[in-house]
C-alpha cells in the first residue's frame, strides 16, 4: 500500500507575503515543491531544511510564522 504524507514550510517576505514549500513523503522518497516559483526537488535527508533555505534565497523569505 502507497501512503503519502504531506506537510510545509511557510515563510513571510519583508513585504508580508506568504511563501510556501511542500514536503512530500512516499515511503523513503520525499520532494519539495515550491508554491510561488514551482521550483522541486527530491531529498532523502533534511527535507525540511532545504525548504527553509530555498525560501531564504529563492524569495528572502525567512519570517517564521510560529515564532511571532
Amino acid at each position: 500500500m502507497l501512503q503519502i504524507n504531506t506537510s510545509k514550510v511557510s515563510r513571510w517576505d519583508q513585504h508580508g507575503r506568504e511563501h510556501v514549500v511542500h514536503v512530500q513523503r512516499a515511503g523513503v522518497q520525499r520532494t519539495i515543491r515550491c508554491d510561488t516559483c514551482g521550483w522541486r526537488k527530491g531529498a532523502q535527508f533534511l527535507p525540511w531544511l532545504k525548504a527553509e533555505e530555498h525560501l531564504a534565497e529563492a524569495h528572502q523569505a525567512t519570517v517564521d510564522p510560529t515564532e511571532a
